[in-house]
């Protein structure tokens, strides 16, 4: 580490190919910590090697963005822009390394200085841009459009906050705030010179035109800039990046001179701390009425800064917008971006002068959206009187919009007067409120669903006379996972195992998985795959420990939940039976067949009540069996806190079991479950979301099937759920309930989860935990028998991972690609 890093005369060396590869990555790394950090290379440590190495990387990338940037521009195809408001990317230091193809070299490099890849991945902090599947998919289709060479950004805001980061004290969740930009971010690109103006509140009023039109302006308005932040997202050992677009807010000045030198300082700085306060977090509370207020200022800054930007690229090379719609597609992954649609109309009439009728022509022609939700409650809807205070000229625009619809519906349908109540965008009332669904899909050529079941629940039930009306609009595209972050990177011991079996092929096409199904039977491949999973295991453990201080066998059954804390999700469902097993233990202590360890993970929403109560149980119940000897070696319950994209990546591929009980009907897809079963766990859940189409890829034989389908969770309810006959006709059921009830898990606090049996017994039971608790209890059992005979659960295993080649988001994406957004992937 005592070189000096001389430019000229390296890279004079490197012109005539005297400087190796590995000598030449160290250079970079000594050149970026004394010239970004500024700091010297002889005193590197941990942090400062992990930062020359990311500002090496990123040049890397920025150099093979530009190269591809032009050559999109040279070849005009149609863009993607796939607007989101959270994305979860997880950590990029590995995932750069291997789309660059400089792992090894890398691993090499560190090696010299005298550290460690894995440790120094561990100085990148998860980047708080997202919270659940919503953010992760978005991520996982960036890295499929990348891989697939599609022309598409993502686009979204760049939050300086995450959502929270959960420690548990005492067994309750407590939020801390996750401060992921403290250090910096080394992979944004800040583009000072990329900046929009972006309008809130003031009013609309009319004027006409030079040439007797009657137009709208948007007047008297409080303005916020919004900056862009790039972050690259390559292809798989190819030269192709694109990237993510984030925002973030900046005031329109920094603070009034007037005020500050009148001696008022805080009201000098008040506009500029309220403007970026628009970044500053994900999801704020909107319990509140000046939280919903900044959760629809975010949505409508971003897609205001995006549009603007994707207008002045397209006049870049365009004269007018006749081809406007031919050159971008806009997905709008759920309902938070939708508005959009009044912005475009906005800014193509307001801004750029044209008629009524030429900008609905192109936002039809232009907008499409996903729909990630069953559940009529959640779908997002906002207050008339927010809107008109906030974004007047779009209350105008959406009422505008639904009186056409209306009227054209009445022409259509004159005998089905209730039909126009059921679908008008505004909700009327004591609170009009504005549907954003119904926005979108009026307003959008393509409305899809993200699993087969969801979207004939989207066809038949939550949109039925949508479909009605509009007969193919409404399709299917089943989510993905990219594989090269879910299993190639997160597992690094299977995927070597895989490729030295069958090839590298399955990396850019997840179906040449299907070879593996030649080595199912195969003992001495079997071998090799218990083999890694106890390595897994093992690496899990060690995790577990330094994160809990809680020991766990890796030889024993590792059954992971891990998703969000959600009372559909049924956590309480899984915590039920692990209270059952060790019941079983404790009235016979030779009476467990197999071991087993329990693994939580997963975050409530800061003011879901009864979602944390249910950490604090599950919390509980460990405390009491992990110190109970007769349970030591049998059972062994975990609770990790804060789940975040690294901490999956631990957890999938250790697991034997995963966890997909949510009731039947609830979930719209879910992919978790495509990224256990792809690194080889066998799944116990539920005919939900995309369990269904894992069941028919993997066989009925090689997955854990349990409870009411879809359609029997709705007919139950209908025929009067009785919650109280199932609490009271099984015995076990009854005296785990009686359990909880009596304090057996708080004895310093009996009525602690009083909430919770209520819900369950006294309160309809509304997610039927009780329903399927038999059966799931039967599905458990036959996962413990199944476990038994290594050697058919090993092929069990393999034949999981072999048939998931569908779930991968390359395929989703050229989903999208072909039939929705119609653009093709460019030429190598």
């Amino acid at each position: 580490m005592d070189q000096t890093y001389t430019p000229n005369k390296d890279l004079d060396k490197q012109k005539i190919g005297i400087i190796s590869e590995a000598d030449q990555l160290k250079q970079e790394i000594y050149h970026n910590i004394r010239f970004n950090l500024g700091l010297d290379p002889k005193e590197m440590n941990r942090y400062t090697c992990f930062m020359g190495l990311a500002y090496s990387i990123k040049n890397r990338l920025i150099h093979q963005w530009i190269d591809t940037q032009k050559y999109c521009r040279d070849n005009l195809p149609k863009r993607v822009f796939y607007l989101s408001l959270e994305f979860l990317p997880g950590r990029f230091l590995k995932n750069y390394l291997i789309s660059l193809g400089i792992e090894d070299l890398a691993r090499d490099v560190l090696s010299d200085f005298g550290f460690d890849l894995g440790a120094l991945e561990e100085e990148e902090w998860d980047p708080g841009l997202g919270n659940g599947g919503l953010g992760r998919l978005a991520s996982c289709y960036m890295d499929s459009i990348a891989r697939l060479r599609l022309p598409g950004y993502g686009y979204g805001i760049r939050y300086d906050f995450g959502i929270f980061y959960q420690i548990l004290k005492d067994g309750y969740q407590q939020e801390k705030s996750d401060n992921w930009m403290r250090r910096g971010n080394p992979w944004e690109t800040l583009r000072f010179e990329n900046v929009h103006r972006i309008h809130f509140y003031g009013k609309s009023e009319s004027y006409t035109d030079i040439h007797g039109n009657k137009r709208f302006r948007w007047v008297n308005t409080e303005d916020v800039m919004a900056m862009a932040c790039d972050i690259m997202v390559p292809g798989i050992k190819d030269e192709f990046v694109t990237n993510m677009r984030l925002w973030t807010a900046t005031s329109s000045r920094e603070f009034n001179l007037e005020f500050f030198n009148k001696g008022d300082y805080i009201g000098a700085a008040e506009a500029k701390i309220l403007s970026e306060s628009i970044s500053k977090v994900l999801y704020p509370n909107d319990a509140i009425e000046k939280g919903r207020e900044l959760r629809l200022k975010q949505q409508y800054f971003f897609v205001s800064a995006t549009l603007q930007d994707i207008i002045s690229q397209y006049l870049d090379d365009h004269q007018s917008f006749d081809a406007f719609s031919d050159w971008a597609a806009i997905q709008l992954n759920d309902t938070h971006p939708s508005i959009a649609i009044p912005e475009l109309m906005r800014q193509l009439m307001d801004e750029y002068g044209l008629t009524w009728d030429e900008s609905w022509a192109i936002c039809e022609k232009t907008f499409a959206y996903t729909n990630h939700t069953v559940l009529p409650e959640a779908l997002e809807t906002w207050p008339v009187d927010l809107f008109s205070k906030l974004l007047p000229r779009h209350l105008e625009i959406i009422y505008e919009i639904n009186r056409c619809f209306l009227n054209n519906l009445t022409k259509l349908y004159p005998h089905d007067p209730d039909l126009s109540t059921k679908l008008s965008i505004i909700v009327e009332g004591d609170e009009k409120r504005i549907r954003m669904a119904h926005l979108a899909i009026i307003c959008s050529h393509t409305v899809n669903g993200v699993a087969a079941l969801h979207s004939t629940i989207l066809k038949t039930s939550l949109f039925k006379d949508f479909n009605r009306i509009y007969p193919g609009r409404i399709r299917n595209v089943t989510n993905g996972i990219t594989p090269r972050r879910w299993l190639y990177q997160s597992n690094p011991r299977l995927s070597k195992l895989i490729t030295a079996a069958i090839g590298p092929d399955w990396i850019s096409d997840l179906d040449h998985l299907k070879h593996l199904i030649a080595y199912a039977t195969d003992e001495s491949f079997q071998s090799q795959w218990r083999e890694v999973k106890l390595a897994n295991k093992k690496q899990l453990a060690r995790y577990t420990l330094r994160k809990t201080g809680l020991g766990v066998n890796p030889r024993t059954l590792f059954d992971i939940h891990a998703k969000r804390m959600h009372e559909y999700k049924r956590q309480l469902l899984n915590i039920l039976h692990v209270i059952q097993l060790y019941n079983q233990i404790r009235e016979n202590p030779g009476s467990q067949d197999i071991a087993r360890s329990f693994f939580f993970a997963g975050k409530a929403a800061p003011g879901y009540a009864q979602a944390k109560l249910i950490i604090k149980l599950i919390t509980s119940v460990s405390r009491t069996i992990n110190q109970d000897p007769l349970a030591r070696g049998k059972l062994s319950i975990i609770f990790l806190p804060n789940y975040c994209i690294s901490q999956a990546e631990k957890l999938i591929p250790a697991a034997d079991i995963s966890e997909q009980i949510s009731t039947a009907g609830l979930e719209a897809s879910g992919t978790g479950n495509m990224k256990f079963a792809l690194n080889g766990a066998l799944t116990i859940g539920t005919l939900d979301g995309a369990n269904v189409e894992i069941m028919e890829e993997v066989g009925k034989e090689n997955i854990f099937i349990f409870g009411l389908k879809a359609d029997e969770v709705v007919k139950k309810r209908q025929e009067g759920y009785d919650p109280k006959k199932y609490y009271e006709e099984n015995q076990d059921l009854k005296k785990i309930i009686d359990m909880i009830d009596s304090g057996f898990f708080s004895p310093k606090k009996p009525d602690l989860f009083r909430p919770i049996v209520q819900s369950l017994v006294d309160q309809g039971d509304y997610y039927l935990v009780l329903a399927d608790f038999a059966d799931y209890v039967k599905a458990q059992q036959a996962v413990a028998k199944a476990y038994q005979d290594q050697n058919k659960w090993t092929q069990m295993s393999i034949l999981n991972t072999a048939n998931m080649g569908k779930f991968s988001s390359d395929r989703a994406v050229q989903e999208y690609a072909k039939d929705i957004w119609k653009t093709d992937s460019l030429p190598e």
